[in-house]
């Protein structure tokens, strides 16, 4: 994948986070997604201790499936005190395959609470596709 094709960066925001993604597919915008959110937060992970989840999401739009994905990691994280940072994701119809490579938390520099569909809207652009993700802090 070439390094402008897909990405992240954060956009200044009043009251929460948001974020920009790119990526010329939607599996490729809930991977830099989720990078994104992680490194918002400041997530580290145990170097050493690798695990891998597997997890199937099935919803009606794309923006809807963003959200559900990035909610799973972020309940991940709460409840089992897991990360990911590597990705294997298909889509086939409106069902989300992930399987997803991570470990065990280290440290988390600031909670994101939910992902929000403030504004949420992934549109195709001349280099794929785009969106902005609001996260509540």
């Amino acid at each position: 994948m070439d390094l402008n094709s897909a990405g992240f960066r954060e956009i200044e925001h009043t009251a929460d986070w948001e974020l920009e993604v790119w990526a010329p597919n939607l599996p490729g915008i809930l991977e830099q997604a989720a990078l994104g959110m992680y490194t918002l937060a400041g997530v580290r992970l145990h170097p050493v201790s690798r695990i891998t989840r597997t997890i199937a999401l099935s919803l009606p739009d794309p923006e809807s499936l963003l959200v559900s994905f990035l909610g799973e990691l972020l309940y991940l994280g709460e409840q089992e005190g897991l990360g990911f940072d590597a990705f294997h994701l298909k889509i086939e119809g409106n069902t989300l395959h992930a399987e997803l490579f991570g470990a065990p938390l280290i440290a988390i520099a600031k909670e994101i609470k939910a992902v929000t569909y403030h504004n949420l809207v992934i549109r195709q652009t001349p280099r794929g596709l785009e969106t902005r993700i609001v996260f509540d802090v």
